[in-house]
């Protein structure tokens, strides 16, 4: 690394946030489990299968159309977990507090992650609290945990992604980063648009009673879909290509990114996945996410291939073709 200090992209999950892992985190804690960089650790205790995933939460605003802080944070954390495979069991909450935050707006927070855990099935069953002085932090971050069990017959990784393997995207992108955005800078639109924050424990549990044969699953978080595809591609050591038309974007929001000048597959989603699939259990995968309201959209919009390994090529609706790299920073920070 060439900085000497921490910068806002360090972040972002795109290309500095890697450095910062692979080239100081990774060799300090190095071990199988951690070098795997999937979203949850996925541990062998006593002959059963556990993830345990943790996330820290600095959005700003709080609130927002479509959530707040509280329930980003606890769909989030399930959202790790199902990913890996595992059906979440409890969690824990951290929060550090700035001195003078409202306690009303602190129990509208706190309530907020109570049905958000309540509707997944999910305990909050441990946590912790810090109150800082005044102007030592930004209103209120939030860390939470999670812990689900991983069943005998799934097995998902970025590892296990192959040649051959179809890749789908469960609905429309760039949802959550634009929202925050907007309501970050007081922009107002003529169709309002609002995030998608929402846990997916449901829609995956579908999934995985049709299919045994999913291979790797991700939920397109910070650094959006074109990081995540990235991201597998590197680790699973293949090529992917992608096809831009294929790639559901609601007009309002495209409309947003095109006038602020963002490329919508790296703005952050809070319930959106994408997962890389045998050809063979497409149909029936596709056809299982469709019955969930967050699936509604499903749709299939690319292959894993042998060609370019660590690439990622889009074909474009004019025709062409281009490589979708992973940023090197942040588009927009602090939007989860």
């Amino acid at each position: 690394m060439t900085q000497d200090k921490i910068l806002l992209d360090h972040g972002s999950g795109g290309k500095m946030s890697h450095r910062l892992i692979s080239e100081i985190m990774l060799p300090l804690f190095d071990n199988p489990t951690l070098s795997r960089m999937d979203d949850s650790a996925v541990l062998d205790i006593r002959g059963k299968r556990f993830a345990f995933s943790t996330d820290s939460f600095v959005v700003d605003p709080l609130f927002f159309p479509g959530g707040n802080i509280g329930d980003l944070a606890v769909n989030g954390t399930i959202n790790d977990l199902v990913v890996s495979g595992a059906s979440p069991l409890v969690l824990s909450v951290g929060l550090i507090i700035e001195e003078g935050f409202p306690i009303d707006q602190l129990k509208t927070i706190l309530q907020s992650m109570q049905t958000a855990a309540s509707s997944a099935g999910v305990q909050i069953v441990t946590g912790d609290t810090k109150v800082v002085h005044k102007g030592a932090a930004d209103k209120l971050f939030i860390n939470t945990s999670g812990i689900g069990w991983v069943p005998e017959h799934i097995d998902v990784g970025a590892h296990r992604v192959k040649p051959g393997d179809v890749i789908i995207l469960s609905g429309s992108i760039a949802e959550h980063g634009m929202t925050i955005l907007s309501q970050r800078e007081g922009l107002a639109f003529d169709t309002p648009i609002q995030s998608d924050t929402a846990a997916l424990h449901h829609i995956v549990k579908r999934m995985t009673m049709v299919s045994r044969h999913i291979h790797a699953m991700r939920d397109l978080t910070r650094g959006g879909l074109g990081t995540a595809l990235n991201e597998i591609a590197e680790k699973s050591g293949t090529g992917m290509t992608i096809h831009e038309e294929k790639i559901p974007v609601k007009p309002e929001v495209m409309a947003i990114c095109e006038l602020l000048g963002f490329d919508p597959l790296y703005v952050a989603n809070e319930g959106k996945l994408i997962a890389f699939v045998a050809p063979n259990d497409v149909d029936a995968v596709i056809s299982a996410m469709k019955r969930d309201k967050l699936g509604k959209d499903a749709c299939v919009i690319g292959e894993v291939i042998a060609d370019h390994p660590g690439q990622v090529l889009m074909n474009t609706r004019i025709g062409g073709s281009r490589i979708v790299d992973m940023l090197t920073g942040e588009q927009i920070p602090r939007i989860c």
